[in-house]
């Protein structure tokens, strides 16, 4: 067997010729990158805002409802958005994700960070040398060797901030999965009120519907009256209430199971709401169309996507210069095992090392194009996110003033429509009237004016709320860290 011969020691530096002749060949993509032209990439856009809101509102002093929950002084309302926030699968789905883009981010950082990586390595070989005796060896190694791309032009500094604005994207997401989740809970809970007074309402023009039967039915066989036609039309008004009350009640057990899902529960429809709906009792401060730009969460994130891409277009452009690569590596290669852990045996080895792309089909200017393009649906998409969230704004502003005086009309309507009724109702059984017509149409129009009153401050209420999440405030005074 060979003796193993002795590996000496030395220490290893790159030749002053070598780093004299980084600076040219880095220089010499410049030259030929000069001749493609590139628009640069857009980080961020100005958008006009308006000095006040176009739409009916006081309170434009720059303020917002901090804390709008507490706006409805509704106990229950309260606790349905507790219980969504802490059993909603949604939005720990959306927890889940932005922890998923915290770990995103940590490994774009590594992309700075040289790579470290130890290897061993253990062989045995032998060869036959026909009738001579067979010759053996052995080879034993351990490297640690690691390896640094040298960020010369900032294309990987471009992609961490990147992943930064990525991030920022994700941490936005769920501050408006957050605020999203507890305005349907406060409008699910809102919904379910209005739903139960809708089948009380059912319940009792039955009610009423079956009294007018039972006075018709009296009258006809008294002789009074207009005859049979008049509880025929009487028999139908009770049936029509009847399926009214099924159909509403079907409604009712729809809005329990909505609110149940929200909040995190089986929907069993079980779930029962307040007995009256929660009263407005203020106009909303909605502060200046400027500030909306920094409050909305969906115009955070497409802030920090729009950032985002104007750093990987700046990246995917500067992948067409050359590369810098440091490596170094140290390790035993002996043929014997007792060597293996020798220091004398000791080999290092360091190297620079340029890479620069010269052919690729234009695979490097399309991505480089591509990017651009990103960059420039991103500009578009954050301007138009920027225009629906003014228009959602102004719609609820323009709504909430419409809303409050179609209120006050339809409380009149109600009032009047309720003294008809009863008015038709007396005479009738009085006999002063005998047109059963009126009464049932006396019915009729204050069963619809009452539901429409429901509808209509279930309807202020829905779009109050819409109105705090477009002004993208927090719907608590604290806010959630």
């Amino acid at each position: 067997m060979q003796r193993n011969s002795r590996i000496q020691k030395r220490s290893v530096f790159l030749p002053p010729a070598a780093l004299a002749a980084i600076p040219a060949i880095a220089g010499f993509p410049l030259v030929s990158c000069n001749g493609l032209q590139f628009d640069a990439a857009r980080e961020r856009v100005e958008v006009a805002a308006p000095a006040s809101w176009k739409s009916a509102s006081t309170g434009n002093d720059g303020r917002i409802s901090t804390g709008w929950l507490s706006d409805f002084s509704d106990a229950g309302m309260h606790r349905a958005v507790d219980e969504a926030l802490a059993h909603n699968q949604d939005l720990k789905a959306a927890g889940a994700r932005m922890k998923q883009a915290k770990e995103s981010n940590i490994v774009g950082k590594a992309r700075l960070l040289p790579r470290v990586g130890v290897d061993g390595s253990a062989g045995y070989s032998v060869t036959e040398n026909g009738k001579a005796p067979a010759s053996e060896s052995e080879r034993y190694g351990l490297t640690l060797a690691a390896s640094w791309e040298v960020d010369v032009w900032g294309r990987l500094r471009d992609l961490k901030t990147a992943d930064d604005a990525d991030f920022a994207a994700a941490q936005a997401s769920f501050r408006g999965a957050r605020l999203s989740l507890a305005a349907n809970a406060a409008k699910a809970w809102c919904n379910l009120i209005a739903a139960e007074q809708l089948l009380e309402l059912a319940h009792t023009t039955l009610d009423s519907n079956t009294r007018v039967l039972s006075i018709t039915e009296r009258l006809f066989k008294g002789g009074a009256g207009q005859g049979a036609l008049d509880v025929q039309l009487g028999r139908t008004n009770v049936a029509a209430a009847e399926r009214a009350v099924k159909a509403t009640q079907l409604a009712r057990d729809e809005a329990a199971r909505s609110f149940e899902i929200i909040v995190g529960r089986y929907p069993s429809a079980e779930a029962r709401g307040s007995r009256e709906l929660p009263v407005l009792k203020r106009q909303v401060p909605a502060g200046l169309p400027a500030d909306l730009i920094e409050r909305r969460p969906d115009l955070a994130i497409a802030r920090a996507e729009l950032f985002a891409s104007a750093k990987r277009a700046d990246a995917a452009r500067k992948a067409m210069l050359p590369s810098l690569a440091l490596t170094a590596s140290t390790g035993t290669p002996v043929s014997r095992f007792a060597n293996f852990l020798d220091p004398s045996f000791l080999a290092t080895s360091v190297a620079a090392n340029f890479s620069q792309a010269i052919y690729e089909g234009g695979a490097l200017s399309a991505n480089a194009r591509g990017a651009l393009a990103a960059n420039e649906a991103s500009v578009h998409d954050y301007s138009q996110t920027a225009l629906e969230a003014f228009r959602e704004v102004e719609s609820a502003l323009g709504a909430d003033a419409s809303l409050a005086e179609q209120e006050s009309y339809l409380l009149k309507e109600v009032e009047q429509a309720s003294l008809a009724q009863k008015q038709a109702a007396r005479d009738y059984s009085d006999g002063v009237n005998d047109d059963i017509l009126r009464v049932l149409e006396s019915q009729s129009r204050a069963t619809n004016a009452r539901g429409s009153l429901i509808r209509l401050r279930n309807e202020r209420l829905q779009n109050r709320i819409d109105l705090h999440l477009a002004l993208g405030g927090d719907f608590k005074t604290e806010v959630y860290k």
